[in-house]
């Protein structure tokens, strides 16, 4: 089991859509453009960072959130005091109150089955694997959302350091349903909602699949 620093950053007076997610990152991203690339995902020289996102934009329940895992988590401590307004689509908000919290999340596979929801989207195909998906029937549908699942999980136990283990260990069971939404750049693309069991041990508010820095594919633990 490896001991994950996380932060949890809310603004409990300010009341966004769940699809304004996009644009709290990109406020954040520009404001503390200067401080690391793990708040924007990008280099200095403009290239990408292609790795697991180590600070997370959100809304959940209306509320702005920010989640920093690693070297993520100790970027928002050094930065919370800084947060004192927030700018949406030219709106601007005061930031009158601000919640931190920090802890260290056991992370990694467990002896016993856990249950997750998503409490948003969760994005799991993208544009090759989606033409497979649309050609298969219901029960290959399943092994393959199973699939991607597992591969998500690896992801993050690997952002995490937990990364010695392999997909055979991990065990999936899904209870999904599909949901279309308008994502960016208005494509269309299909997300999912639901709940799953896996043995692995997640802490709540990280993300799982595609563009979890915007917020897609948050979970919170049932059990």
């Amino acid at each position: 089991m490896t001991s994950l620093p996380l932060t949890t950053i809310t603004l409990p007076e300010i009341a966004l859509r769940t699809r304004d997610a996009h644009k709290l990152r990109g406020y954040f991203g520009d404001f503390f453009r200067e401080h690391s690339p793990l708040l924007h995902n990008h280099y200095a020289d403009g290239t990408f960072r292609q790795k697991y996102p180590l600070v997370q934009y959100k809304v959940l329940g209306r509320v702005p959130t920010l989640v920093g895992l690693g070297e993520g988590a100790d970027l928002l401590v050094q930065l919370f005091l800084s947060i004192r307004e927030l700018d949406i689509d030219g709106y601007r908000y005061d930031v009158l109150a601000k919640h931190i919290r920090h802890e260290k999340a056991p992370v990694g596979m467990s002896d016993e089955l856990h249950r997750y929801r998503f409490e948003t989207l969760w994005m799991a195909l993208n544009q090759e694997n989606y033409r497979e998906y649309t050609h298969l029937d219901g029960a290959s549908r399943r092994q393959q959302l199973g699939r991607i699942l597992k591969n998500n999980l690896l992801a993050f136990l690997k952002a995490a350091g937990a990364h010695q283990f392999d997909m055979p260990r991990i065990l999936v069971n899904l209870n999904l349903r599909e949901e279309v939404t308008t994502q960016f750049k208005n494509q269309t693309m299909l997300g999912f909602t639901g709940e799953f069991v896996a043995n692995v041990n997640l802490p709540d508010g990280v993300g799982l699949g595609k563009s979890v820095a915007r917020g897609f594919g948050t979970i919170r633990r049932l059990d």
